[in-house]
């Protein structure tokens, strides 16, 4: 009975010592993706920042300027695109909507970020884009990778419509999470104009008549919680001119936009429960499980060797003086 208990404990080590890798190196890069449906909201605010009113053309300081991005997943898309991509793709249109402290807007700029759902890799296929203009990107947008290491990154950036590096900054701790802190950095570069402006009658092209152009630089950082690739929070320095042409009568620049942008408190908030949910859903796959599976295999092992030696030990000889005696006879 104790050589097929053995026999049992000894195939379950086996099974368990087999399922660590399994797990951690085929179920989860399968598993871990992000999902085609995904929809986000966040809001960001620059306090105290500067708006050019396009009715003068002459900049003001105004209470605070709000950002809304919304990332809404295309599954049909996504679908379409897979057929000949050979892989799980995600397509997010997203918005970047801003507004004045009247709620007014100030200008909307869409775009269609077309990625791998598990590496975040972009995925080229038509209708990539950024305020309707085709784009190819390079690196990644939005998210880390998961599992995301102590090195710089490729990150697109939407203005210039080109990709650079975001620079490891070391590791920190955000509101109880272990993060990766990156940053980068945009030197001045002209760009274009949102095609949707708050003033009627002014376009990007209205405004290359004039001979006036749209610069823009910014101090971009994320705090990155490293096993889901989420940002926990983000800011930028981020500061906007017109310079030069007729349309600013003679000045050689105007500021259209500079503030520090920070993501809201509420949304932070959130932000960082939902990452933590998550973190510990992949901490299973990646560390929890794997982990647990090799030592119950080598619990189960060491019984099982246990249950073996006691089977297989000798019985111990009969009391010498009880052989020896001679059996009573009546």
């Amino acid at each position: 009975m104790r050589r097929k208990t053995s026999l049992v404990l000894l195939a379950l080590a086996v099974f368990c010592a087999a399922l660590a890798p399994l797990v951690r190196w085929y179920a989860f890069p399968r598993l871990a993706k992000i999902p085609a449906n995904e929809y986000q909201t966040m809001v960001l605010e620059a306090k105290n920042a500067t708006l050019l009113d396009y009715g003068t053309m002459t900049a003001r300081t105004v209470p605070r300027v709000t950002i809304v991005q919304t990332l809404k997943g295309d599954v049909a898309a996504s679908e379409k695109i897979e057929r000949t991509a050979g892989r799980d793709v995600v397509v997010w249109d997203g918005l970047s909507y801003i507004q004045g402290p009247d709620g007014k807007m100030v200008s909307e700029v869409p775009e269609r970020y077309i990625f791998d759902a598990r590496t975040q890799e972009p995925v080229h296929a038509p209708g990539e884009s950024v305020d309707g203009d085709p784009v190819r990107r390079e690196g990644i947008e939005f998210k880390w990778p998961f599992l995301t290491e102590k090195r710089d990154y490729e990150y697109f950036d939407a203005q210039t419509r080109t990709s650079n590096p975001i620079h490891y900054q070391g590791t920190r701790d955000f509101r109880g999470v272990k993060v990766y802190y990156f940053e980068q950095t945009i030197p001045w570069t002209k760009v274009s104009l949102p095609k949707t402006m708050p003033v009627a009658g002014i376009t990007p092209e209205t405004v290359a008549r004039t001979g006036t152009t749209r610069w823009y630089t910014t101090v971009r950082r994320f705090w990155v919680e490293p096993l889901t690739g989420a940002p926990v929070y983000g800011e930028e320095i981020h500061k906007e001119e017109l310079r030069g042409g007729t349309l600013l009568g003679g000045r050689a620049e105007v500021t259209a936009f500079a503030g520090h942008v920070k993501m809201r408190e509420d949304y932070t908030e959130h932000t960082v429960a939902l990452v933590k949910h998550n973190r510990t859903l992949v901490l299973l796959m990646t560390s929890s499980v794997p982990w647990g599976c090799l030592v119950l295999g080598a619990l189960l092992l060491a019984l099982a060797l246990w249950l073996e030696a006691r089977g297989r030990r000798p019985a111990a000889p009969p009391d010498a003086r009880t052989a020896d005696r001679e059996p009573v006879t009546v």
